[in-house]
């Protein structure tokens, strides 16, 4: 193992959506057999000395969770928001300790893969809490989205002609709270699955305790400040595109093999880059590397190595 010194440290955020291909395949077997596919380039990624911590988003399986205790009303309890975050983060940790488990015994490879369960703080004044919208959970018709907000105290959107949905508020991430044991772990050689799905959204109340809310943290913008406060020399987005684009889409498109902060702050402002999309990801970027980040980089699973050797990818700099 490279002296501590001479180790690299990446923070590898993965979609949520890469766990399910199409429509066609969204059972748990389909989710490992992808979860197990990505795993394969980032442990080539950890075969190639660099020290990860790997973050995931949860949207789909929290949908899925929602959905279950939805029909199951008339006789089990809901699960909170909270405790759907918790749920999906042991899940999804599982399944990615397991496929780098049997990536590490393939390879002949002495490392060890961890989930920690991870809380992370928001401002309970944060102005997001007065303006709900992420959509979450099943589409329902007019009559059951006006019932549940005056039952549930749920705000709810028409959501583009395919009915109504419930919103809740998206905070930005303050701490997290399990910092420190992911980074002794980190330190220890171990790979670590944390942050799942942005993590548990927690406020600190009057006392100073730990209360769990009904909200959605963006995944990259919560890898971003672990990747600050871990130090980490580089953030990994993984996601469905190779390379950014300007004019993505568009007759005119162009691909991007690099860009600076000043430069992705001005493809922002001319809006190059879609909101729910692309969008928080470069917002994510510029915020790890405004607050002393190295670099930053955007491209497929299956391309993450060929991106770590400058072969594709978009990276960003400051």
């Amino acid at each position: 193992m490279p002296d501590a010194s001479e180790r690299k440290v990446a923070v590898v955020a993965v979609g949520g959506n890469s766990l399910i291909k199409d429509k066609a395949h969204r059972t748990i077997p389909d989710q490992y057999a992808a979860a197990a596919e990505t795993m394969h380039h980032i442990a080539g990624m950890i075969q190639a000395d660099w020290d990860v911590v790997i973050t995931h988003g949860n949207g789909p399986q929290v949908g899925f969770i929602l959905r279950r205790a939805e029909i199951a009303l008339h006789e089990l309890h809901p699960v909170p928001l909270d405790y759907c975050g918790a749920d999906t983060q042991g899940a999804i940790g599982y399944m990615l300790q397991r496929a780098l488990h049997n990536e590490f015994r393939i390879r002949g490879m002495k490392k060890q893969a961890a989930t920690v369960v991870t809380q992370v703080l928001v401002d309970r004044n944060d102005p997001a809490f007065e303006k709900p919208s992420k959509p979450i959970g099943s589409f329902m018709d007019q009559p059951t989205a006006k019932e549940r907000t005056e039952s549930e105290g749920w705000a709810v959107v028409e959501d583009a002609g395919r009915g109504w949905r419930r919103v809740v508020p998206s905070p930005l991430p303050v701490r997290i709270i399990e910092q420190d044991a992911i980074k002794a772990l980190l330190q220890d050689g171990f790979v670590v699955v944390g942050i799942g799905g942005g993590g548990i959204p927690v406020i600190e109340d009057e006392g100073g305790d730990l209360v769990g809310v009904e909200a959605v943290i963006d995944k990259d913008f919560a890898s971003a400040l672990l990747a600050k406060g871990i130090e980490a020399d580089l953030l990994l987005i993984s996601t469905a595109v190779e390379k950014v684009a300007l004019n993505f889409r568009k007759p005119d498109q162009v691909w991007l093999d690099q860009m600076t902060v000043e430069e992705a702050q001005r493809y922002l402002g001319e809006g190059h880059f879609a909101k729910g999309s692309m969008e928080p990801k470069i917002r994510a970027v510029i915020s790890f590397l405004e607050m002393g980040g190295k670099e930053a980089l955007i491209t497929t699973p299956e391309n993450i190595e060929k991106a770590l050797n400058h072969e594709t990818g978009t990276r960003i700099v400051p």
